[in-house]
């Protein structure tokens, strides 16, 4: 690899580690931003939840579109326009003054990152060949794998000790690396003959995923009375319709329809749905509840899922090897229901646990506590073990059930599909614990009404009370957001055990096998990267 090569490589892996560090940190900074923000439109966990879903509405609605623009405008192009604006949008994100423009601005790092995630590993594919194409790959998916790692350690290190504002802004010096390499280096690719690009296709998409996840959220938040927020959950609703209608009759749809007559690419893309969809919303709402319920420190909580990612980083490559010899299905069901069992585990933690008040300047705190260990560490460590068994032959099962000339779309869908769900499922579990904790909080506290607006907005699920707030009031709030807690974690792990069946009928047995042998390789990465 001489030198050129060297700096294409790492503007790649420059752009893609901001996009892999804003996934994994930004979980960590939610209960930060909601008690630092101030808020004049949205509820203090409904722009939590915004800051999450409505980016990853973005980036799924655009994902798919975003390869086809890199066909046909350059890759290099696009790939300097997705840092651009990726780098651009996280210094307004870093520097937003309210809560409501750190969510517009979390939906410009979505259309960013859109561009970004495709054209990384699209431009790898058009620089290198042979063995050395191989090595590129293994190069930056090591480079992803430890930043999964380093990432949250990292994130919760910086929110600690200076603010979370840094976890955003870290991305500008990143981005201006990225841009210069790039400038220096990567030449020019596009396809000779371009696929047209289905516009319409991407807009019905994005009204659909963002219409229900916002239009649900916003109209919950207002106990379902603002014309406005039901008539837009309403629009989503009518697009989601009109989406299949729409793609049976474009002659060149954004999602060709007759790629879901393969039972295999159908199953594995619903239980993407399901799985997925649980995965980044649990994540989310975890680390919510660590420091909001239970007064873990940032660090404390992002150290928590170090267990499940060093597992994910050993395991996953064996897992993989296995699956080719035994096939895939016993691994994308048993995948998700160890999942699912650690999932669970979250049940058994009590609002009164001793939280983890790990400290980078204090040494001392580094060494969780015993129930940290029995709980959190036990929950990630299997739900890592069944995450890691389940990744490898996703993509592979994935990958040979379209044909090869169809198979960078086949992954590029995918994509988006791991994606649509979490706006989707956090809407819904939006839903379930706004009612479930003021419910719980009416339960515990005789005389307090539910309903009333200065409660809703003083007191908010998943996030402490504020200062001088009753002690038997702060007591109940702890315990009803543990209760919400664990009512969205019941419906992660339905989710997860469905997603087991959809395989276990969708996957059979004997094709599965031989489905592994007929595997190729994707040109837009790994189907279910971060």
């Amino acid at each position: 690899m001489d030198s050129r090569h060297r700096v294409i490589l790492g503007a790649t892996i420059a752009a893609s580690s901001m996009v892999f560090l804003d996934g994994t940190v930004v979980n960590v900074a939610l209960q930060r931003i909601g008690a630092d923000l101030p808020t004049s439109f949205v509820g203090v966990l409904e722009g939590q939840t915004y800051v999450v879903a409505g980016y990853m509405a973005t980036l799924s609605a655009l994902l798919i579109l975003a390869g086809a623009l890199g066909d046909r405008y350059g890759r290099r192009r696009m790939f300097l326009i997705g840092l651009v604006a990726f780098t651009g949008s996280s210094v307004l994100c870093g520097f937003a003054p309210t809560m409501e423009v750190l969510i517009l601005a979390r939906i410009l790092q979505g259309v960013g990152g859109a561009l970004l995630v495709p054209g990384s590993l699209a431009i790898l594919t058009a620089t290198f060949e042979g063995p050395a194409r191989g090595r590129a790959f293994g190069l930056w998916a090591a480079s992803t794998a430890a930043l999964n790692l380093l990432g949250p350690i990292l994130g919760g290190v910086l929110i600690s000790t200076v603010s979370w504002r840094v976890a955003f802004l870290i991305n500008l010096p990143i981005g201006l690396v990225a841009i210069w390499l790039t400038l220096r280096a990567v030449p020019e690719s596009k396809r000779d003959e371009p696929a047209p690009l289905d516009w319409i296709g991407a807009a019905v998409a994005g009204v659909a995923v963002a219409g229900l996840s916002f239009g649900a959220i916003r109209s919950r938040e207002e106990n379902w009375q603002d014309p406005v927020a039901n008539g837009i959950l309403i629009a989503g609703a009518i697009a989601l319709v009109v989406f299949p209608i729409l793609m049976a009759r474009r002659k060149h749809p954004l999602v060709p329809l007759s790629l879901f007559r393969n039972r295999r690419f159908s199953a594995i893309n619903l239980s993407t749905f399901l799985i997925y969809g649980a995965l980044y919303t649990q994540f989310a709402l975890q680390s919510l509840f660590l420091q909001g319920a239970i007064g873990y420190t940032p660090l404390g909580a992002a150290l928590v899922g170090i267990p499940g990612t060093v597992f994910l980083i050993l395991v996953s490559a064996r897992a993989g090897e296995a699956a080719a010899r035994i096939g895939p299905r016993p691994f994308l069901v048993g995948g998700p229901l160890l999942m699912a069992a650690g999932t669970l585990v979250w049940l058994t933690i009590p609002a009164t646990t001793t939280p983890w008040l790990a400290s980078i300047t204090d040494p001392s705190t580094l060494i969780p506590p015993l129930e940290t260990i029995l709980g959190p560490f036990l929950a990630a460590t299997i739900f890592g073990a069944g995450i890691s068994m389940l990744v490898a032959p996703l993509t592979t099962v994935l990958m040979s059930s379209v044909p090869v000339d169809r198979a960078g779309l086949g992954s590029a869908i995918n994509n988006a599909v791991s994606r649509v769900g979490q706006p989707l499922v956090i809407a819904a579990v939006f839903i379930a614990i706004t009612s479930g904790f003021y419910s719980s909080l009416a339960a515990a506290v005789p005389g307090l009404d539910p309903n009333d607006p200065h409660l809703q907005a003083s007191i908010q699920p998943l996030n402490p009370v504020p200062a001088g707030t009753d002690a038997a009031l702060a007591a109940a709030a702890r315990a009803a957001s543990t209760d919400a807690f664990h009512l969205a974690i019941i419906v992660s792990a339905t989710l997860l055990v469905l997603g087991a069946l959809v395989n276990w009928y969708g996957i059979r047995g004997t094709d599965a096998v031989a489905a592994t042998h007929r595997a190729e390789p994707s040109t837009e990465g790994p189907a279910t990267a971060a």
